[in-house]
């Protein structure tokens, strides 16, 4: 039995032995099955990676790699020295098995044409060259490896190492372009061989670059996704993982994993390289341990600085991909970070670019394809947490192009959220807002559905702006952008980004002295106090703005604030004091015509008599404002109005009654979006059940009632007082 024989036969003894078929042998060394069967009859040669990781996978370490053979006296399709230009594989990589898989089935494919793209620092070329190392032995002619990154750019040249490699002499590589690439597709046919090429910048770059022999297969690694190469096989490398990035971490350091290295990997933001330079760095200074690294790191400002180890910078990777971009798509490269909001939508970009729809697109799509964009979502665009740090500090943007971006934004911004606001609250008083010309057209915000869909998405960004609003000195947009913010918070209960918010804006409206808008914010600052059941605070707002609405002589806003502390001081258990205000606020908005104002007014009478003991006359009101609500298309006021009736007539132990206001408000309140209203309807029905002596219904709907909104505010919501467990 000759040395390879017996390699193959211990290697299929201990596989069947440790009970693994060849496919599962596979998938954990990510060689192929097919390989790896001529391993085991001896008809393919080993290699000293197949023997260490077939050691690890079969517990038989130092057992394989004795019986490797020497150099196999394989049969020469041609005489040609067999190249293998492949740089060393990294002993610490990690992650990857699910990437690994996808480019070997590309490569063993017919076409055999495989793209892997991502941004820089990914480890692209790191998952190119670990997987060539293990799919060459498969290949007869053996492997080239070229950086396009140091050629110049032109097929040509790279045409010319590539045939000097193959053995073709200096002096019979042709000196025309099109002589070049002839004379390199006809030394590759008939070959059996791997091109790896690393680093390319475009399709139009590497496809004079692919072998039309269909026993060739091609690897390519770029920073852009190459989508043009419509034969090719993409693989897309996102961030690794976060076990494989603590392992990736632990393995370079020997540091143990902890919560201080998980925090590091997450500073990293999970990308290779930034990762490996943070490690070099903690190896680099024994004085340090992994806390003092993850206190270095943990300043956003100063971050990309720390990611430098002397020989490698993440910030130098950075710029090897903005470096390839036209000044258009760099110019909105960097406007980009003037939003502070995590992600953006096309309509938003073309705010703060002052281009075309169609030119703001075509643009984003550009970065997109280079890596320096994600895309969370179709038609939404965001950066990489480092690479946005990169943009800010590195990318140049002209100042006052930044300012004026910033200030189409904000406007924009506060115009899209006026008309979302519009269609939630159609009857609300709003101010008259003044906008430049030439801003783009909000998106098609068509009905109350649409703007509660928008403000899901857009909230978290609409706060960060109404901060950098404030801070950047845009305080008009700062406190209009919260006053239009108030009714989506208030169906949310998104109650910490309100009152954040709202104390922005009160700032900035005090700093332009507009005492209207200091007054309303203040008021409905009070508003989210009262929601949240802080009755104290609410009353003080209250107070303050009932003061500035006297001094600038708003009856409306007054009237207004008088109904909001007439809502607080029920709360607080002073119902004939709330009856007085309420009553008074009401007939305000009566003389004024304001119906729905005076509805929801008389809603909270309602409220305030079931407290009194009044329950039928609460009914009655309930029912008048449900009316009101509906001939207005106040879909969430109706809800609140049939949960009113619901628990007027509990109260009345008039259960008939009860159930079917309850269902009827948890139908209304789903059907547009409020959370907190259905759970209450939920609990109200609980209640009339138990009142019944239905206890496993009740608990059920209370149960139903928790897992919509849980913890109802006991002070704010009858039925969560009345509940029984």
């Amino acid at each position: 039995m000759n040395e390879r024989a017996t390699f193959g036969a211990e290697l299929r003894r201990r596989r069947k032995a440790a009970g693994l078929s060849l496919t599962e042998l596979a998938a954990r060394t990510h060689y192929s099955k097919g390989y790896l069967s001529k391993v085991e009859t001896g008809l393919s040669a080993p290699n000293a990676a197949l023997a260490a990781l077939c050691e690890t996978e079969l517990g038989a370490e130092g057992e394989l790699k004795p019986l490797l053979p020497g150099e196999p006296a394989r049969r020469r399709t041609r005489p040609d020295v067999r190249p293998s230009g492949l740089p060393p594989a990294t002993s610490s990589f990690t992650g990857r098995a699910d990437e690994l898989r996808a480019i070997r089935a590309a490569l063993e494919a017919d076409g055999g044409v495989c793209v892997v793209s991502g941004m820089g620092g990914v480890g692209k070329t790191e998952l190119a060259v670990r997987c060539a190392h293990r799919l060459e032995s498969g290949f007869a002619d053996g492997c080239l490896f070229i950086d396009l990154r140091d050629e110049s750019g032109e097929p040509a040249a790279v045409h010319d190492r590539l045939l000097r490699v193959l053995g073709v002499p200096a002096d019979r590589v042709p000196a025309d372009p099109a002589d070049r690439a002839a004379l390199y597709r006809s030394r590759l046919r008939g070959r059996s061989l791997l091109l790896v090429l690393d680093n390319a910048v475009s399709a139009a770059q590497v496809r004079p670059l692919l072998p039309a022999e269909p026993k060739c297969r091609v690897l390519i690694t770029s920073r852009s996704r190459l989508s043009a190469l419509d034969d090719a096989v993409h693989v897309s490398l996102a961030m690794l993982p976060l076990d494989a990035a603590v392992e990736l971490f632990t393995t370079v350091t020997g540091v143990p994993a902890g919560t201080a290295v998980t925090r590091v990997v997450q500073r990293c933001a999970r990308l290779p390289l930034a990762i490996r330079i943070a490690a070099a760095r903690l190896r680099a200074h024994p004085a340090w341990d992994v806390t003092e690294l993850d206190r270095r790191l943990a300043d956003e400002t100063t971050r990309l600085g720390e990611l430098d180890d002397g020989e490698r910078s993440l910030a130098a990777a950075f710029r090897l991909s903005v470096h390839q971009l036209s000044a258009a798509e760099s110019r909105l490269f960097g406007l980009l970070t003037v939003h502070p909001g995590t992600d953006v939508d096309i309509h938003t970009a073309s705010a703060l670019s002052s281009l075309s729809f169609r030119e703001t697109d075509r643009l984003l799509d550009r970065l997109h394809e280079a890596h320096l964009l994600t895309q969370p979502e179709a038609g939404r665009y965001g950066f990489h947490d480092l690479l946005r740090a990169f943009a800010t500090e590195f990318v140049s943007t002209d100042a006052e192009d930044g300012m004026k971006a910033f200030s189409r934004l904000a406007a924009f911004a506060v115009r899209t959220a006026a008309q979302a606001d519009k269609e939630l609250t159609p009857h609300r008083f709003v101010p008259e807002i003044d906008f430049a010309p030439g801003l783009p057209e909000p998106a098609r915000l068509d009905d109350g559905e649409m703007a509660m869909a928008w403000f899901r998405t857009e909230w978290p960004g609409l706060v960060a702006l109404c901060r950098a609003a404030r801070d950047r000195g845009e305080h008009e947009r700062c406190w209009q952008l919260a006053f239009f913010l108030r009714d989506y918070f208030f169906v949310a209960k998104l109650w910490d980004p309100w009152m954040e918010t709202h104390r922005w804006a009160r700032a900035s409206a005090a700093v332009i002295g507009d005492l209207w808008a200091l007054a309303t914010t203040t008021a409905n600052l009070g508003v989210a106090h009262v929601d949240r059941g802080d009755l104290d605070e609410a009353s003080a707002c209250y107070g303050e703005a009932l003061a500035l609405f006297r001094r600038i002589g708003d009856g409306h806003g007054e009237t207004t604030t008088l109904a909001h502390s007439g809502w607080a001081e029920h709360y607080r258990g002073d119902h004939e004091g709330a009856l007085r205000d309420l009553r008074q606020a009401h007939a305000s908005y009566v003389r004024g015509g304001n119906r729905r104002n005076a509805a929801i007014t008389e809603r909270g009478i309602a409220l305030v008599l079931t407290a009194l003991g009044q329950a039928a006359e609460a009914a009655a009101l309930a029912n008048r404002t449900l009316a009101v609500f509906d001939e207005l298309r106040l879909d969430l006021d109706a809800a609140m109005a049939l949960n009113c009736l619901g628990w007027a007539w509990y109260n009345a132990e008039r259960h008939d009654l009860a159930a079917p206001a309850y269902r009827a408000a948890a139908d209304r309140a789903e059907a547009c979006g409020s959370r907190y209203e259905t759970a209450r309807a939920y609990v109200g029905l609980g209640n009339v059940a138990a009142a019944e002596g239905s206890a496993q219904m009740a608990a059920e709907l209370w149960n139903r009632a928790d897992e919509i909104h849980p913890d109802l505010d006991r002070v704010m919501v009858g039925e969560a007082r009345a509940r029984r467990v």
